[in-house]
């Protein structure tokens, strides 16, 4: 058994904690970060979406919170390798009682 993805995935951990960043503990091999705020992001750009690739998926942009400069920064959307029986699920941000929480694009089911 290989268990370097492990080590990995705890030393991010880690590495988040000392961040002040929140970490989630992988589920079915997936890992999930989360950012809460108290400043809501700006409405989403209006991105062209380029002439479809095959065999890849589009993952639309989304605002992205740059704790250095304490503000929200565009990440513009870009092509994901597709993933037979599985959906991308877009990242997005949802108000709640701490504020503002982002939650990365994921692949479901």
């Amino acid at each position: 058994m290989n268990s370097l993805p492990l080590k990995l995935a705890l030393l991010a951990g880690l590495g988040l904690t000392f961040a002040g960043v929140t970490y989630a503990p992988p589920a079915a091999a997936q890992v999930s970060v989360g950012v809460g705020i108290g400043v809501a992001p700006p409405a989403p750009r209006f991105e062209r979406v380029p002439p479809p690739r095959m065999g890849y998926v589009w993952a639309p942009g989304y605002w992205r919170w740059d704790g250095r400069y304490r503000r929200h920064v565009w990440a513009g959307g870009y092509w994901v390798r597709a993933r037979p029986g599985y959906h991308y699920r877009p990242a997005y941000w949802e108000q709640g009682r701490g504020g503002w929480r982002f939650h990365q694009g994921y692949w479901g089911r």
